[in-house]
């Protein structure tokens, strides 16, 4: 039996939101903002190379699709009109899985507040 690997690389962005959700008064209505840190899986067994896959290829696909968030209103983006951690989740799995098929694992989180999502794949 070979051994299976997860490699993982975490990327950062910071991106203004609001949520339509409960009370008309409720605070997450309100347009605010939070740093948040995205880190992408891939699980595989070593390839030829003796890697699972380059650390160097996911790392800037994963600050790619970080990139595109950074610094804008998450709900103007396609499928995060309500941008949800889960939904965040999601939005970089699509645009990973693509070029990882192994791509095992996303976690999106605000560190600063102590909140996370893990999507496994």
């Amino acid at each position: 039996m070979k051994p299976v690997f997860e490699i993982t690389k975490a990327a950062y962005f910071d991106a203004a939101h609001y949520i339509e959700q409960g009370p008309q008064d409720h605070r997450y209505r309100k347009l605010h903002g939070h740093s948040f840190k995205v880190e992408a899986s891939v699980k595989g067994e070593m390839a030829p190379a003796g890697w699972v896959a380059d650390l160097d290829t996911l790392d800037a696909a994963l600050k790619a699709v970080a990139g595109e968030l950074d610094h804008g209103l998450l709900n103007d983006k396609p499928g995060l009109e309500t941008p949800t951690l889960e939904r965040l989740c999601l939005y970089f799995a699509e645009r990973l899985k693509v070029q990882f098929p192994g791509l095992s694992r996303v976690e999106l989180s605000r560190p600063t507040i102590g909140e996370r999502c893990v999507l496994a794949l």
